[in-house]
């Protein structure tokens, strides 16, 4: 898989031309341009904050502004719960608690309580099914991978409790404006490559801190075809190699997306043609097989292929990266007629998901039956669940030190709970794949129906 390099960014310093985070940035804080390591204050659009953060958040609001204080703007805080919603934990429930507590205070619009009809499940996703994810807006969240976002052209990215109280009492938060690493992914992919597959590439070539605060701009063809999910999963992970957000121009698939889920008016913007890049990066992907992270770090990438002879002991299909609607409909076309050979969990991202999964077929069965009559172990309750671990009644959570391949995003030592357990990364099609033969195994022989 030929990748190409260059450095431009000293020969084609053109102050008025920005990419496209600079121009959001420089929208969201009224000035005409922005560069580059530049501090300044930037209008907040939305502030997003889930059950593990937001007493934090809560707390230090009222510290710094006051137990009477309001904040800034109660229908562009975003409240939802997900990481630890369906568990006995005490200190799990109490944070809930404390979430009803201040939306009711602070009378909140969005609030998305678990247990009721609006309970939206996976924070990133949800954000984007509430249409609440919108162009050339700044969306910050009390999460790393709030930076899925930037799916949509939107300048997202995670921010902690301190920085989210500040931004929760004022609209605003100060940002050095981060250098733009522009990533180009051309050449015709093969059928068994899926978005996890581009991104864990861009993370082997990276590494963990290859771009430690910058933007990363994703653009070319292969990128103009991904569907609206497979480019919230390319923005997700960018936070995995240190980046501060990732972005990309909507298609017109995204656009319809948030048509059909937002009346408030949003604005595409767009990079100039000469703007200025820290790194250029061309990937091609006309022959690019399936890659997998092996443990303990999602840069530790290589070729399916180099590891099928590893024996898996379970599986899992869930998580803001790989729990969404398109994610289980790949996982099916695997699965179709076929059995799980290991343990194999799968958890919706969001209610939204688990509805399609009822009502989306695949080879005329719905995705629903498919994973059920294959032996996955699916949850009707959608959240994180496993993919940070959580308390111990977390479902799918990893018990033992055993071999586990996840289309979650990280697999740290400990990550989804045993700390002896070694945790693969990979894309929907591999993880269903490995299910099936029980070893790490390259989806293309499923997906071939010869081989059924």
């Amino acid at each position: 898989m030929p990748t190409h390099n260059t450095n431009t960014y000293s020969s084609q310093n053109i102050p008025d031309a920005m990419t496209l985070t600079e121009k959001i940035l420089a929208n969201a804080s009224n000035r005409k341009s922005v560069s580059p390591g530049e501090v300044i204050f930037v209008n907040v659009n939305v502030l997003m904050s889930h059950d593990p953060c937001t007493p934090g958040v809560a707390s230090v609001f009222k510290q710094e502004f006051g137990e009477s204080a309001k904040v800034w703007n109660p229908d562009r805080f975003i409240m939802i719960p997900d990481h630890f919603t369906y568990s006995a934990d005490p200190q799990a429930n109490h944070n809930i608690r404390v979430m009803r507590e201040f939306a009711k205070e602070q009378n909140i619009t969005h609030f998305y309580d678990v247990g009721t009809p609006d309970y939206k499940g996976v924070c990133h996703i949800g954000l984007a099914e509430g249409g609440h994810t919108r162009p050339g807006e700044v969306l910050l969240g009390t999460d790393s991978h709030t930076v899925t976002a930037g799916a949509f052209g939107t300048f997202a990215i995670g921010v902690g409790i301190t920085d989210g109280a500040y931004a929760l009492g004022t609209g605003e938060i100060p940002l050095m404006v981060p250098a733009t690493i522009k990533v180009n992914y051309i050449g015709k992919k093969a059928q068994s490559v899926q978005a996890k597959d581009l991104i864990l590439v861009l993370m082997k070539e990276l590494g963990v801190e290859g771009a430690t605060y910058n933007a990363i701009e994703f653009s070319g063809s292969v990128i103009d075809e991904l569907s609206v999910e497979e480019r919230m999963t390319m923005c997700n992970m960018v936070v995995e190699c240190g980046a501060k957000n990732g972005i990309m121009v909507p298609n017109q698939a995204t656009l319809d997306y948030l048509n059909a889920r937002t009346r408030v008016p949003f604005e595409v913007v767009t990079p100039d043609d000469n703007a200025a890049y820290i790194r250029t990066i061309t990937i091609d992907v006309s022959a690019l097989t399936s890659v997998v992270a092996r443990p303990h770090s999602p840069d530790n990438v290589t070729p399916i292929d180099h590891l099928e002879n590893i024996a898996i002991s379970q599986a899992y299909i869930g998580s803001c990266t790989g729990g969404k609607t398109a994610d289980f409909i790949a996982a099916a076309q695997i699965l179709y007629q076929r059995k799980v050979s290991i343990p194999t969990y799968a958890v919706p991202a969001t209610k939204e998901v688990f509805h399609n999964l009822i009502t989306t077929q695949v080879n005329g069965s719905s995705v629903y039956e498919i994973l059920t009559q294959a032996g996955v172990t699916l949850s009707s309750e959608p959240g994180c669940a496993a993919c940070c671990g959580g308390p111990a009644d977390t479902f799918g959570r990893v018990r033992e030190p055993i071999s586990v391949i996840s289309t979650t995003n990280r697999n740290f030592v400990g990550r989804m709970g045993h700390k002896g357990a070694m945790i693969y990364l990979a894309s929907p099609y591999a993880v269903a794949a490995a299910a099936v033969s029980g070893f790490i195994t390259n989806p293309e022989r499923y997906l071939t129906h010869d081989n059924k």
